[in-house]
């Protein structure tokens, strides 16, 4: 006869296997709900910079029909079927004559599904940003703010485009200006235009570069620094410093540099020093650009690593121009439709040396200076070297969100700073370039290439593009889509 409890036995033995199988397809449900949770929100990190990077391209298809009106084409282009290609996704475009002679435009973007519509209303322009050499926007409205410039005979200032101020614009002694002079306030020493309304600044928040630029360096120095591929060492560009091997984008930068550290103690934020240690170092003797240190874009010319070109590069620190072995400078390497950077910097820009174009007529650079609301001295470009004097041409397009500082040089300084593009400022541009009887002459040749819509520049805030001479964005939003 059985014990009892033998005729249990293979209940108890099929109730554990039942438990073990329900164990294991819980470990397996949970383990699939976290991967599809992970990989959920990968993917929601991606649209959402998909979606912020849509912005900008249909930033750039209101551009593109200012272009087009100025033209005098008022039709829609582009489809969501056959949409303009741009970037990393394309554009399409929606323009509507209104009675008042004014243009409503919508402009969708897309970029790998993600889609915004933006609708601009586009009146003939009194001006915009890029349609200035000198803008200055006085945004603090400081009644006394003056545009200033000055100087005698061949050290005369003088300025080939236009001049807006917030304030007021003053011409001293031979300086002269071949645009219009514009101001909110009082023009002084020349027989310039009428008073003319205050004009908008750009909205430096609503791209939000911080989450949509194409390159955040700061985070790409984090992340060698932590992977172990960021190296602090020395290169014949001076000192040592953190660098990034050269199929990373952000490998055209060095980050505090020992040799100019009276410069970056100066500074609350980490400073990133735009010179190239791929490339070899070259001194331009002449200031000219007729041998400049170059420096190669990732991806671009058959560089490695991905394309540095029409592309946002975002630093949360200061960007210096400044090198104590080289006197110049050149984006270099450019395929046949030339490099067209952006560089926001969410602190400070310093330039002490010479900027130039490989091919002046493709090529383009915009710096941008925001603030830093933990930050008191951001936002500001520094123009000019009140030691050396070396800073003697700069071909860029230059915008500070506060001030525009073009330091006062000392006697043994340069007798002439050119300008090809435009010098401009939310707040202030603030020309210091007397010291004792010397005044060295500022010379800005405005480039017209983004205002007549011949070249398009990435990430550039709404409100900048604004076709020249002809109409203009004067207000802008987004809308649902259509």
């Amino acid at each position: 006869m059985e014990h009892p409890t033998q005729k249990r036995t293979p209940l108890r033995r099929g109730s554990a296997a039942l438990m073990a199988v329900l164990a294991v397809t819980l470990v397996l449900g949970l383990s699939g709900a976290v991967l599809m949770a992970t990989l959920s929100s990968h993917d929601e990190r991606g649209a959402s910079q998909d979606h912020g990077k849509a912005l900008f391209v249909a930033d750039s298809g209101i551009s593109h029909a200012v272009q087009r009106l100025n033209a005098g084409d008022e039709t829609d282009f582009g489809s969501a079927a056959a949409p303009v290609p741009f970037s990393d996704g394309g554009y399409w475009v929606d323009v509507t004559p209104n009675a008042d002679g004014t243009y409503t435009v919508v402009s969708v973007g897309d970029v790998r599904g993600q889609r915004v519509a933006l609708e601009a209303m586009v009146v003939p322009p009194s001006g915009g940003l890029f349609d200035y050499a000198l803008f200055a926007g006085n945004a603090a409205e400081d009644p006394l703010y003056t545009l200033r410039l000055a100087g005698y005979g061949v050290q005369a200032d003088e300025v080939n485009g236009s001049v807006y101020s917030g304030g007021n614009v003053q011409l001293d002694g031979d300086a002269t200006v071949s645009g219009s002079i514009r101001a909110a306030g009082n023009i002084f020493g020349s027989g310039g235009d009428a008073a003319v309304p205050v004009q908008a600044v750009p909205d430096l928040q609503a791209p939000d570069y911080a989450a949509t630029a194409d390159f955040m360096v700061k985070s790409l120095f984090d992340a060698g620094v932590a992977a172990g591929t960021a190296t602090r060492v020395a290169d014949d560009a001076g000192g040592t410093a953190w660098q990034l091997p050269e199929d990373n984008p952000a490998h055209i930068f060095r980050l505090n540099p020992s040799d100019r550290g009276t410069e970056t103690a100066s500074t609350e934020k980490d400073d990133y020093f735009l010179e190239d240690p791929y490339e070899p170092v070259r001194i331009d003797p002449s200031q000219d650009g007729s041998d400049p240190y170059p420096i190669s874009l990732s991806g671009v010319g058959g560089a490695p690593g991905p394309s540095g070109t029409q592309k946002v590069y975002y630093i949360d620190g200061n960007l210096w121009l400044h090198n104590k072995r080289s006197y110049s400078f050149e984006f270099a390497g450019g395929d046949a439709s030339g490099i067209q950077v952006t560089f926001v910097v969410e602190g400070n820009v310093y330039f002490s040396d010479n900027l130039f174009y490989e091919d002046a007529v493709k090529d383009g650079v915009v710096f941008i200076a925001m603030k830093d609301p933990a930050v008191a001295d951001s936002g500001n470009i520094y123009f000019g070297d009140p030691t050396f004097g070396t800073l003697r041409r700069m071909q860029a397009y230059m915008y500070a969100e506060d001030t525009f500082h073009d330091v006062n040089l000392d006697a043994s300084g340069s007798t002439i700073v050119e300008v090809d593009g435009i010098m401009s400022a939310g707040n202030e541009v603030d020309i210091q370039r007397d010291y004792g009887t010397q005044h060295t002459k500022l010379r800005v040749d405005f480039d017209p290439r983004i205002s007549e819509g011949t070249l398009s520049m990435p990430g550039l805030p709404p409100w900048t593009n604004t076709g020249g001479g002809g109409f203009s964005v004067v207000s802008w939003r987004r809308v649902a889509l259509p």
